[in-house]
């Protein structure tokens, strides 16, 4: 057992996002010596710093003041006047979420016995690594080191005028035009926080159409509903430029099929063209670590990476880039490390946009679905939702996909002001191996929105009650 004693540490998991933090906890949990090697000052990742966490806390502000702002309080006799936006106090409630729950992973480190090894780690060899000039050996590496913003080639982000995700949440001021450029998750709930406080919205988007691999119904009504918002929309349209003079911008842009250009003057410009895998700097040639064409870490199912000993989790490795799906690989690697059988199975993985209504879906989408065979289809539209209806939040659906041999749910897809908690409900029947049927007979609370649930399930045979 000589060797044994070599290791530092069972366990060293490389960054603390949702996927490395939860990995960590769950292996000390599990019994194993545990390190996490993180460089920023805090913990939990891009999710609780500058992305998940914090773009909800400014999406649900600026959703009481356009409340408040644009009349819709009125309208439920709630008259308020001399309506100021105080965005200081709007961007300290943000950090102040954001404090709470990053010292909530530290205080969770401590309790589990987890080291917090504090700087960047690269690998030396095929079980070490290098941190902060200390070189640490361990039995087993978990990379978890996660996703950066994809850069727009020629265009330089100055977190002034030109914004990525992170200096959009940041913004002094409300812009007079915020141009965002991508017509993704990010780009249209930055939009929408930022449409609410006042200012004009364009989204130029390379696609035909905005949410991509979302449901193509969903798609479409989305950009119905964004557009009543007073998005406007510029799609299959590509930006060739952003030249910054002072305070603004002008943007060049032209049909993505080739054609004219025209330009655009804005004051502020998101950059939310994608995100890309996080692998330089780990030096993971010096542990024969292979990656494939993507440029993301090479695993097989339960997460183990070419090099034995060594193994990959969240965004840096393939599969939707989502902090829950990163959280549910740590658990999954932590035990398979610990010699349980750790699985994900990424055929559920559920999808939310957090806009006003919020856009969610889980499994296959109607196109995907009937590219494998026969299905059958329901749909019920939320303005027959009751709970809706005296919530004054028409717009929307539920879509349940089923197999049309088996009847099993294959798909769910919902637009509603809580798609994004309802459809757990789905996720979970999925995970189940539900049928239409099941989901049908299920007693629902009345009035909820989750009854949209229960009557889409009804109209894949064709019987909803209340349409």
């Amino acid at each position: 057992m000589a060797d044994e004693q070599q290791y530092d540490y069972d366990v060293l998991v490389i960054g603390a996002g949702p996927g490395g933090y939860v990995a960590a906890i769950r292996a000390a949990q599990l019994g194993l010596k545990t390190a996490c090697a993180e460089s920023r000052e805090t913990l939990g990742g891009t999710c609780l710093n500058v992305g998940c966490i914090p773009s909800k806390a400014m999406l649900h502000a600026s959703e009481y003041f356009e409340g408040v702002a644009g009349g819709a309080f009125a309208k439920l006799g709630i008259k308020a006047t001399g309506v100021e936006l105080d965005l200081d106090a709007m961007h300290g409630q943000r950090r102040d979420a954001v404090k709470q729950l990053t010292g909530g992973i530290e205080y969770l480190f401590k309790k589990n016995k987890v080291e917090w090894l504090k700087g960047r780690a690269s690998f030396t060899g095929k079980d070490t690594v290098e941190v902060a000039g200390r070189t640490v050996r361990a039995k087993n590496i978990v990379i978890a080191t996660g996703s950066s913003v994809t850069p727009l080639p020629g265009v330089t982000v100055d977190q002034k005028v030109v914004v990525d995700s992170t200096g959009a949440l940041e913004l002094a001021k409300v812009p007079q035009h915020l141009v965002v450029i991508g017509g993704g998750v990010i780009g249209l709930e930055l939009g929408s926080v930022w449409r609410r406080l006042g200012a004009k919205v364009t989204v130029v988007e390379f696609l035909d159409q905005i949410l991509p691999g979302f449901d193509g119904d969903v798609r479409k009504e989305a950009n119905k509903i964004f557009k009543k918002q007073g998005i406007e929309f510029k799609l299959s349209t590509k930006v060739t430029g952003v030249a910054v003079n002072g305070d603004t911008a002008t943007l060049t842009v032209e049909p993505a099929a080739g054609g004219e250009a025209q330009s655009i003057e804005a004051d502020a410009v998101l950059v939310a063209i994608g995100r890309k895998p996080n692998t330089d700097g780990l030096n993971l040639e010096a542990a024969g670590v292979a990656l494939n064409g993507r440029g993301q870490v090479e695993i097989d199912h339960d997460f183990r990476t070419n090099v034995p000993g060594v193994w990959a989790i969240g965004d840096v490795a393939p599969g939707l880039m989502l902090a829950h799906k990163a959280e549910d690989e740590g658990i999954a690697v932590a035990e398979n490390i610990a010699g349980q059988h750790g699985i994900v199975n990424h055929d559920v993985i559920p999808s939310v946009v957090y806009t006003m209504p919020e856009f969610a879906g889980v499994g296959l989408t109607e196109e995907a679905a009937k590219a494998r065979g026969d299905v059958k289809i329901g749909k019920f539209p939320m303005m027959a939702n009751s709970r809706a209806k005296t919530n004054h939040e028409p717009d929307g659906f539920v879509k349940i996909i089923a197999d049309a041999k088996t009847d099993r749910v294959v798909g769910v897809w919902a637009i509603a002001s809580v798609a994004g908690t309802m459809i757990a409900q789905a996720a979970q029947a999925m995970e189940f191996g539900a049928t239409s049927e099941d989901i049908a007979y299920t007693c629902h609370a009345h009035p909820t929105h989750s009854e949209a649930i229960k009557e889409a399930a009804m109209a894949v045979t064709g019987k909803p009650i209340h349409i």
